[in-house]
């Protein structure tokens, strides 16, 4: 299985949540790469894993929780952060079971995400072997 890199990747099918997440990011220096879909995002998994991965929970195709099971299937585990604009409670109870680290809602709060990144950072470098 690939390492886990110091970059996070964002799958959401929506270019303008898209841009919005790179900018933000950027004020911290975070490198990032990203994705409009599920499909895209494991098509670049060859060349390895992001250190944590903020995903929007519906896309058409593949929603963010397939995203998850199919990883899970492939034995590939990825701190995450589910954003969403339908943050209801069994979305987060879903999330929750699946280990996510965070679920967001639409518009998000610049802290709460940078938090979850902080988080989601820490969880990735402890699962890392010594």
């Amino acid at each position: 299985m690939p390492e886990a890199s110091r970059w996070i990747a964002i799958v959401d099918d929506d270019p303008s949540v898209l841009n919005a997440l790179r900018r933000t990011l950027r004020i911290r220096r975070i490198q990032t790469k990203t994705y409009g879909s599920a499909q895209e995002f494991l098509a670049a998994l060859p060349s390895g894993l992001p250190e944590c991965l903020i995903l929007d929970l519906h896309m058409p195709e593949m929603s963010g929780l397939e995203l998850l099971q199919h990883l899970a299937h492939r034995d590939i585990q990825i701190p995450t952060i589910i954003i969403t604009s339908h943050g209801d409670i069994n979305v987060r109870e879903r999330s929750e079971s699946a280990g996510i680290v965070a679920v967001l809602s639409k518009p998000w709060e610049n802290a709460s995400l940078f938090a979850a990144i902080d988080d989601a950072s820490h969880r990735s470098r402890s699962d890392r072997p010594s």
